[in-house]
């Protein structure tokens, strides 16, 4: 792409760690952009819905830079695996990482011991993604919403309990939230994998559990299990006919798995800021929000500066979870 077409691209985009926002003269210091083709690594393997994001992200970025875009899997060791690839990159710009809330803020919580700070190894570009869980219910448990699940648990302590897809998951860090902000007693009940708890949520031998809303509404649909509320603030557009955990009786519960596209530290700040412009154009283009759709995954469109907040908040969040359950992993 020429470099008068760069210009077009670039907002005043604030960078965390640079000492101004973006102007021409950064653009000028910095080499031609892009120069090679740029890789996107991705901490899962291939075919699942992060991977379909990623590959999305790509197609699209590849189109408006003219540019090769591709996608690296390298699946393994809770995300470690992808983020040492990125860090031995050169930052430049062309090798990124497909960042989740488990590579940046649940498994920073879970792990602080971890050799990887990625508030410092990674310079953010932006969050892209954000996904809402559904609070679900076994059909038995006499409850039709939150106010009246939180009720219940607080008149029988102790005797409903959370089945989620196994210690240290996504799904179990939402139900020690959920705990934590209803001020109820909940067994925790591990499994390995969602799909390997949902037969028994359904048969009642588990009262409830968090899952995404694609993998939910088949058993919802059926009438297998009762959907009270989806995590978010505002209604997902995956499933509008659930109401928020939030507006079905607890105020304040807001939380959503999310990913984003991050860079090397040292990345300079130029091409950051062509990059965040990118991933906001990406977010706009009608062949990759149908990808999302399918997904029931919602965009998000936000500076580097908003992504780096958003990601402290939510390591915070996650920690004192981790903590106040005494949540302890190998």
């Amino acid at each position: 792409m020429k470099r008068r077409s760069l210009l077009r691209l670039l907002p005043a985009v604030a960078v965390p760690g640079a000492a101004a926002a973006w102007s021409p003269s950064l653009l000028a210091a910095t080499p031609a952009f892009p120069s090679g083709v740029i890789k996107i690594v991705v901490p899962f393997a291939a075919g699942g819905s992060s991977d379909l994001l990623a590959r999305a992200i790509a197609k699209s970025m590849g189109e408006s830079l003219k540019a090769t875009v591709i996608v690296d899997n390298r699946p393994g060791a809770g995300g470690v695996i992808a983020m040492e690839a990125v860090m031995a990159a050169p930052a430049d710009g062309h090798t990124l990482l497909l960042a989740t809330n488990g590579t940046h803020s649940i498994g920073p919580a879970l792990y602080p011991g971890r050799r990887i700070d990625p508030l410092k190894a990674f310079a953010p570009v932006a969050r892209m993604h954000k996904l809402a869980n559904v609070l679900l219910l076994n059909p038995q448990v006499p409850a039709r919403n939150v106010a009246e699940l939180i009720a219940h648990a607080k008149a029988n302590p102790g005797m409903l309990s959370f089945a989620s897809a196994g210690n240290g998951s996504a799904s179990h860090l939402f139900g020690e939230l959920f705990k934590s902000q209803a001020g109820v007693e909940l067994m925790h009940v591990p499994y390995r994998g969602g799909s390997a708890a949902m037969p028994d949520l359904a048969s009642g031998a588990v009262s409830m559990m968090f899952e995404t809303i694609p993998n939910a509404l088949a058993q919802v649909k059926g009438g297998r299990v009762r959907a009270l509320g989806v995590t978010t603030a505002t209604r997902a557009a995956g499933a509008p006919e659930i109401p928020t955990i939030a507006e079905s009786g607890l105020p304040g519960f807001d939380v959503a798995s999310w990913s984003g596209l991050c860079a090397p530290a040292g990345t300079p700040p130029a091409v950051l800021a062509l990059l965040n412009a990118q991933a906001n154009q990406v977010s706009r283009d009608p062949a990759y929000l149908q990808v999302l759709a399918n997904l029931a995954v919602e965009p998000v469109i936000e500076t580097a500066e908003a992504m780096d907040a958003y990601t402290r908040q939510d390591l915070a969040r996650w920690q004192q979870t981790v903590k106040a359950a005494k949540i302890q992993l190998d």
